[in-house]
């Protein structure tokens, strides 16, 4: 029996970003992209994205959690190899 990691309650929202949403931001923040958390390609999560949408390195995962105090917290990661 598989089980869509994905689905799990502990398991924030992963997405993958546009290049158009990466370009963006790039331009609103005060660091390098490639300077991002990393996330390897090879992570459970990852594969599961990449069941529906190309993936490779260098792409960013924008993650949704939610929180009981600060409500929706987003971050972002960048793929790496590995």
């Amino acid at each position: 029996m598989k089980i869509d990691i994905q689905q799990h309650d502990l398991v924030p929202k992963h997405e993958v970003i546009s290049e158009s949403e990466k370009e963006l931001l790039q331009q609103n923040s005060d660091f390098d992209i490639n300077d991002l958390p990393k996330i390897k390609i090879n992570d459970p999560v990852v594969k599961e994205l990449a069941k529906s949408h190309n993936i490779s390195a260098g792409d960013v995962l924008k993650i949704t959690r939610n929180s009981k105090t600060a409500g929706e917290f987003i971050s972002y990661r960048i793929i790496i190899e590995g």
